[in-house]
């Protein structure tokens, strides 16, 4: 007869490591780029059938909401140097882990640009000069043609909203369980509004994967795609608990909680509690 998986104890979860935690923030950013960013290159412009503004918005979202459940629970799921700054700042995260969650963050951010770029000069209709790599601007780098003040105005208040929504979905008396899907979408409204404006970084290493690659006036107007992201999550991190009345945070995982009762960043985990759990 086949074992019921409560006549096994399940060992609580080990605290994860540093190691763990850069090494999944470093993976999910490189997803992030590799398919938002490759969305755009490989299929947005796809004759007759390809995905367009909307499906490159959705891609972007897609990427953090999947990462956001798969990783969540080790690290938080920030994938963005952006949102490691609000949250400390919103005093969800130790202020000591954010230099090594920024280096990680960034260098998955250009190896995702590395691998899109080996497959996007994969075909001889490609060239970096006239098709790029979904790199963030202003004036001749904006897709629209927008100036440095409406590129500065618009990664500013996208990245402050965008932190609020995430203080807002991962606060300890939000519903549960909720939080990637609410970021997920909330990105994908960012990039609908804002892809014509700057091409939407929100995302320091987001914006430096693609850079790296493309250079010249990319690396150039790079400052601004860390500048203005950073600002933006700062207020967000230092006035959410004014407006809402608490920092709202509550236990990460990582913690070394029981499973079956583990709170995260992302929401709730909730599982079969083992026979052996009190």
């Amino acid at each position: 007869m086949a074992s019921s998986t409560d006549d096994f104890p399940l060992p609580n979860p080990n605290k994860p490591t540093l190691g763990q935690r850069l090494a999944v923030e470093f993976l999910g950013t490189f997803w992030l780029v590799l398919g938002g960013c490759g969305s755009a290159v490989l299929a947005a412009g796809f004759p007759k059938v390809g995905i367009g503004l909307v499906g490159v918005s959705l891609a972007f979202g897609l990427m953090v909401l999947t990462m956001a459940f798969a990783f969540g629970h080790i690290s938080g799921g920030h994938f963005n140097p952006a949102v490691s700054v609000g949250l400390w700042l919103g005093g969800r995260f130790k202020g000591q882990l954010l230099p090594g969650y920024v280096v990680a963050q960034v260098l998955g951010g250009i190896a995702g640009a590395g691998v899109l770029y080996v497959i996007a000069t994969g075909t001889a209709t490609y060239s970096l000069a006239v098709n790029g790599l979904a790199a963030n601007g202003y004036d001749a780098g904006s897709p629209g043609g927008y100036n440095l003040t409406a590129a500065l105005v618009t990664e500013v208040v996208m990245t402050m909203l965008f932190l609020f929504i995430i203080l807002g979905a991962t606060d300890g008396r939000a519903a549960k369980g909720f939080g990637p899907l609410a970021i997920g979408l909330g990105l994908t409204l960012i990039h609908l509004i804002s892809i014509p404006v700057t091409n939407t970084s929100v995302n320091p290493a987001r914006s430096t994967g693609s850079a790296v690659f493309v250079g010249g006036l990319a690396l150039k107007q790079l400052w601004l795609f860390w500048l203005a992201p950073i600002a933006g999550a700062a207020l967000a991190g230092v006035s959410y608990r004014y407006l809402t009345g608490s920092t709202g945070a509550e236990t990460l995982a990582g913690e070394a909680q029981s499973i079956s009762r583990a709170t995260t960043t992302i929401g709730e985990v909730t599982s079969r509690r083992p026979a052996s759990e009190p």
